[in-house]
């Protein structure tokens, strides 16, 4: 039984996910563990996403600590499923993103997989983006090949979107090859607002954005940025979608109150997502969510609402909890790479062709 495991760190910094995955003919979830990020290390990893000082001693001391984190919990996963090292082929570790700009040619994750293998004492898989970038495209998203894989039955329209600290979009059209982008922010906002208004990580299902009235100006302003005038093959990151970026909009209009700002960026998420859905995809029949806007009542409300012929669901409703499906497609993707299977999508990336993707290292 080829066994893998997948460790996923995303721009939302709130923990790291590490899945059990059986890679035999179809992928299956086996087991799962959690763990928070500390409050340190989060913050660290945060002000490594912009120019400071000391850039490249800090990085690489942060991704020690993140490192022993991410080995301390596959430890932790093994134990619970009576495994042992050799019993896992390998592991695929996204690393955590400090900076995405491929328009400059660079995609830069750390998370030092040779401190990580010698940890665990397993062969550890990393670096999935960089290939694609060389090869011109945007490295990312890189889960729509894996989306296909668990969702696709060639029967109708379907798309996935993962809403994490960014969202994206899959696109599954019977018979043709996946496509998918960004869409845009997806909790980074909504996080980072709530934060430094109420001093907690995250507006929990929805509640405080729910309380507060959108506001048809500033949507319109923030709507108006390029980066949502773009078709895909298109990604984004906290270099563009920020906590400045929305003081500058907030500037141009009079003082709002906080809970209404949050409601309108609770709208800018959903229709970020709907209106390039719509304009890529014609009859999508189903809407499957994953990442942790899935337990935004708010916002799933809001995506059904705009998409009255579609069915709106969590990925649980076909399976697959919605919490694990990105660290179970690292898992995916580092059996792709040892088994030599391109697993990038020009369609998605606008690559110049399939590329093998990520670096090996072996126990």
């Amino acid at each position: 039984m080829p066994l893998y495991i997948g460790v996923m760190s995303g721009t939302s910094l709130d923990g790291l996910d590490i899945a059990l995955l059986d890679q035999h003919e179809h992928p299956r979830l086996l087991a799962t563990h959690y763990l928070p990020m500390p409050a340190e290390l989060r913050a660290e990893l945060l002000a490594l996403c912009a120019s400071g000082a000391d850039e490249l001693a800090r990085a690489a001391i942060a991704e020690q600590q993140w490192v022993s984190l991410a080995a301390q919990g596959i430890e932790t996963l093994l134990a619970s499923q009576q495994l042992h090292p050799e019993d896992i082929r390998a592991i695929g570790s996204h690393g955590q993103t400090v900076r995405h700009e491929p328009a400059r040619g660079f995609s830069i994750q750390i998370g030092n997989p040779a401190l990580l293998s010698e940890l665990t004492g397993i062969s550890v898989v990393s670096d999935f983006r960089r290939r694609d970038v060389a090869a011109g495209g945007q490295g990312a998203p890189l889960v729509p090949a894996f989306h296909q894989t668990l969702f696709d039955d060639g029967q109708c329209p379907r798309a996935v979107l993962n809403v994490g600290g960014f969202s994206n979009l899959s696109l599954l059209d019977p018979g043709q090859p996946v496509r998918g982008f960004d869409c845009g922010p997806g909790n980074v906002l909504l996080d980072a607002w709530i934060h430094r208004h109420q001093g907690v990580s995250f507006d929990r299902d929805g509640a405080w954005a729910a309380s507060g009235q959108a506001q048809p100006a500033l949507l319109h302003a923030l709507l108006g940025d390029p980066f949502f005038q773009g078709h895909g093959p298109k990604s984004t990151g906290r270099e563009l979608f920020n906590l400045p970026w929305l003081e500058q909009h907030l500037q141009r209009l009079p003082a709002l109150a906080p809970e209404d700002v949050q409601a309108t960026l609770l709208e800018l998420t959903a229709h970020s997502i709907i209106d390039s859905l719509q304009a890529a995809q014609h009859g999508t029949a189903q809407l499957l969510v994953c990442g942790g806007g899935a337990h935004n009542g708010a916002l799933m409300a809001r995506l059904a609402c705009l998409l009255p012929n579609t069915q709106v669901s969590s990925t649980d409703a076909y399976g697959v909890p919605p919490d694990w499906v990105e660290a179970m497609a690292f898992a995916w993707l580092a059996h792709c790479c040892l088994e030599g299977i391109a697993a990038n999508r020009p369609s998605v990336t606008g690559a110049r062709g399939l590329r093998v993707l990520g670096a090996i290292y072996p126990a």
